[in-house]
C-alpha cells in the first residue's frame, strides 16, 4: 500500500513539473514568440530578410525612412541620410541589436502568437512605426562628423524626443561594403555609440565635481583658487591646458578658464567618498532606459585609487573615468529641468516601450539652477553666443587625453529657451580641442534646429 501510495506522490510530481513547465513554455511563447521566430536561424521565412515584408518606418516629419518594397527591404533615397541612421534603425541582417528594426522586429513584422508569422506567410506588412528622429539633422551631423569617428546624441528635454543620435563609423544599409569585417575603419561599426560607447570625458566631468562642490562646501563660493598653470599636490604636479596661469579664481571663473588647478584641488578636498556619491546621483555606474534599450553605464569609481594624484585626476575627468553619450545628453536634460530628467526615446507611440519617462531626480533643484548658470556663463563669457544665437545655451566643453591618441573632442550642454528646449551630448575621437570639434558640430545642429 505504501509502495502505491508512493508511486502515485512520484507521478503527481512528474505531471505537475510537466504542467508548470508546459504554462511556464506558453507564457514566454505569448510574451518572447515574435523574438524566437524572427531569428536569423528560422529558415522557414519567406524571402532574403526577416524584413522582407515588415511596417514602413517615418521619421518626426513623416519621411519614409525604412520600407518593404516587393519582398525587400529599402531605406532613405538619400544616400546620407541613409548612413545617418543606420544605428537607429538597425540594418536589414541584425547585426546591429539596439536598432529599432531589431528590438521591435515582431511588431514590425505582424508576429501573431495564434496565426504567426502573418508579415511573412500572407504577403501582409506588419505594423508602422514613426520615430521621434529628424532625418535632416541626423544627416546634417553625419556631415559635420565627416570621416572622424563619435556619436552625435540630441533630443527634446521636456518630450524626451530624440532628434537625433548618429554614430560613426557607418555604411550604406542598402549597399553593405564587401569589406566590413575586415577593414579597421569599420571596427565597431555595429555598435551605436550615443547608446552603447563610453568615452574619457576629459573636463565636461567638472560639471559633477561642481556639484559635488556646490553640495558639500558650505562656502564655496568664497574660495579662490589660485592657478600658476600647474601645482603640485600631495607631490604629484596637476598641469593646465598650455600650463595656461589662470590666476585667482572664483569656483564660477574656474569652470569657465576649465581651471585643472582648481578642480584637482577641489576633487582632492572632497575625497573619493563624496565624489562618487556625486556621481552615482547624477547617473554614473547606472544604465537609463531608451525605448526597451539600455545605455552602457557612465563609469566613476575611485574607491581603488592609489593615490592622491588619481583622485585629483579624477575631478578632472581622466583616470578611469568614462561617459556614455545618452547619459551625458540625459544629464543636461535634468539639469534645464531642475534636476529631474524626461527620459529620451526614438519612438513616437511610447506604449510601444512602456515603462516610465522619468529617469529620477538626478541632483536637487537648487543645484541644478546653479549649474544652469554656471553654464549659462561658459557660452557667454567663454565660448560665445555667436555660436548659438538667441537660444540661451548652456554648456561644458571636454578635451580628453586618451593613451596612445590624439585628444578626444567634447562638448555637451541645452539651450534654456523655452522655444527651443534641446539637450546635446558630442563626442569627436581624436578631434582634439572641444569647442573647435565637437562645439563646432552642436553650433550647426541646433542653428539648423531653430531654422527648421
Amino acid at each position: 500500500m505504501n509502495t502505491a501510495r508512493l508511486r502515485s506522490l512520484v507521478l503527481y510530481v512528474i505531471l505537475g513539473g510537466f504542467l508548470a513547465g508546459l504554462i511556464f513554455f506558453i507564457g514566454c511563447y505569448f510574451v518572447q514568440g515574435g523574438t524566437w521566430a524572427m531569428r536569423p536561424a528560422n529558415q522557414h521565412l519567406q524571402g532574403s530578410s526577416q524584413l522582407s515584408n515588415a511596417g514602413t518606418i517615418t521619421d518626426r516629419n513623416g519621411n519614409i525612412i525604412a520600407q518593404s518594397v516587393d519582398g525587400e527591404r529599402v531605406y532613405s533615397e538619400d544616400y546620407t541620410t541613409r548612413c545617418a541612421l543606420l544605428h537607429v534603425l538597425g540594418d536589414t541582417d541584425g547585426y546591429i541589436s539596439t536598432g529599432i528594426q531589431n528590438i521591435y522586429l515582431s511588431g514590425l513584422t505582424g508576429f501573431n502568437p495564434v496565426l504567426g508569422i502573418a508579415g511573412t506567410s500572407n504577403g501582409s506588412s506588419g505594423q508602422d512605426i514613426q520615430m521621434t528622429v529628424d532625418s535632416n539633422l541626423s544627416a546634417l551631423a553625419l556631415q559635420q562628423l565627416g570621416d572622424r569617428k563619435g556619436a552625435v546624441a540630441m533630443y527634446n528635454y521636456k518630450t524626451g524626443d530624440v532628434l537625433c543620435f548618429v554614430s560613426t563609423p557607418t555604411y550604406d544599409p542598402e549597399n553593405v561594403p564587401d569589406d566590413l569585417t575586415t577593414n579597421a575603419y569599420y571596427d565597431g561599426v555595429f555598435l551605436n555609440k550615443a547608446l552603447s560607447g563610453t568615452f574619457t570625458p576629459g573636463s565636461t566631468f567638472k560639471i559633477v565635481t561642481t556639484a559635488c562642490a556646490l553640495e558639500n562646501i558650505k562656502d564655496i563660493d568664497k574660495h579662490v583658487f589660485h592657478c600658476e598653470g600647474t601645482k603640485v599636490i600631495n607631490g604629484n604636479t596637476i598641469v593646465c591646458d598650455s600650463h595656461t596661469a589662470h590666476g585667482d579664481q572664483t569656483l564660477q571663473e574656474a569652470l569657465t578658464n576649465s581651471c585643472n588647478v582648481a578642480f584637482a584641488e577641489l576633487a582632492d578636498e572632497l575625497g573619493s567618498e563624496k565624489m562618487m556619491k556625486t556621481a552615482e546621483e547624477m547617473g554614473f555606474n547606472k544604465s537609463f532606459s531608451v525605448d526597451d534599450n539600455k545605455t552602457v553605464a557612465s563609469n566613476y569609481r575611485v574607491n581603488s585609487a592609489t593615490s592622491a594624484e588619481d583622485l585629483a585626476w579624477s575631478g578632472i575627468g581622466q583616470y578611469t573615468d568614462t561617459a556614455n553619450p545618452a547619459h551625458m545628453m540625459t544629464l543636461m536634460g535634468a539639469i534645464a529641468n531642475g534636476g529631474t530628467p524626461v527620459l529620451p526615446h526614438t519612438v513616437k507611440d511610447t506604449s510601444i516601450f512602456g515603462g516610465s519617462t522619468s529617469g529620477g531626480q538626478l541632483l536637487s533643484k537648487e543645484v541644478a539652477d546653479r549649474l544652469k548658470t554656471m553654464m549659462r556663463n561658459n557660452v557667454k563669457n567663454g565660448y560665445g553666443d555667436s555660436l548659438f544665437p538667441g537660444m540661451e545655451v548652456c554648456a561644458k566643453t571636454g578635451t580628453a587625453e586618451v593613451e596612445g591618441e590624439a585628444d578626444t573632442g567634447w562638448i555637451v550642454g541645452f539651450s534654456q529657451n523655452a522655444q527651443t528646449p534641446y539637450a546635446f551630448a558630442i563626442v569627436v575621437e581624436e578631434g582634439g580641442y572641444g569647442l573647435s570639434s565637437a562645439g563646432a558640430i552642436a553650433s550647426a545642429l541646433m542653428n539648423a534646429a531653430v531654422a527648421q
